[in-house]
């Protein structure tokens, strides 16, 4: 008689949610600005913070190295990732350009279905866009609605890659996404795009309405290339 061996046991099981968890707090920390860029990590430190033994953050750190969020110094441990630079930039919205004007064709042929949900996140994403606006004109401090502003963006080009029903480009999708978040949290204090980042949104929201793939991949391509000028132009140093 054959016995079934399980790949994983409870204490092993057990392990990688504690290490899944305590990535979850540190990826919050580094993307909600706790930290600046450039500043040192202590392994012992999180620990201690997040009342667990070092090993879970030195498994957790692993993973942030391969996000760029952090980076690894021999012999002097990790550290916050600097800006991205242009070349970094380039880099990445040229990677944007190629999954997200390709998610929006896939995801046509089937986006009745997900229209509601697409209605909804623009619906919202408009509302925060008149906060940062108007906490701008009034001299405000806009980085907490940003921050919101930024989370209803995400969620909808993230409810694009889910309804492409393809675990791999939604994958590369979320991969990219700590990047995005940490070239969002350098310009996160004077972000002006909120209009027009809307309007390119409703564009594509448009294009999917009439089923129209050609016409919702060249929204999407209008879309990215016009936050990759904006970003350029944000994240440059002010003379």
């Amino acid at each position: 008689m054959t016995t079934t061996r399980l790949p994983l046991r409870v204490g092993e099981i057990e392990r990688r949610g504690l290490r899944d968890r305590v990535y979850e707090l540190i990826l919050d920390m580094l993307l909600t600005g706790g930290v600046e860029p450039g500043s040192r990590l202590s392994i012992d430190t999180l620990a201690k913070q997040l009342d667990v033994s070092p090993t879970p953050v030195r498994e957790a750190m692993v993973q942030l190295e391969r996000t760029g969020l952090v980076t690894r110094e021999a012999l002097k441990g990790y550290r916050v990732a600097p800006p991205l630079g242009p070349q970094e930039l380039t880099e990445l919205f040229d990677a944007r350009v190629m999954l997200e004007v390709e998610a929006a064709r896939l995801v046509t042929p089937r986006v009745e279905a997900l229209l509601p949900q697409l209605r909804d996140a623009h619906e919202l994403h408009g509302a925060w866009a008149q906060q940062v606006t108007e906490a701008m004109t009034q001299g405000a401090d806009s980085t907490p609605v940003t921050q919101e502003y930024f989370a209803a963006d995400a969620a909808f080009h993230r409810a694009i890659f889910e309804g492409t029903a393809n675990r791999f480009l939604l994958a590369m999708h979320d991969d990219l996404g700590a990047l995005t978040h940490r070239l969002r949290q350098a310009v996160i204090r004077g972000v002006h795009d909120v209009e027009e980042a809307h309007a390119e949104h409703g564009r594509v929201l448009e294009a999917f309405e009439r089923g129209d793939a050609a016409a919702a991949a060249d929204a999407m391509r209008a879309h990215i290339e016009g936050v990759r000028t904006r970003s350029m132009r944000d994240a440059a140093p002010q003379d």
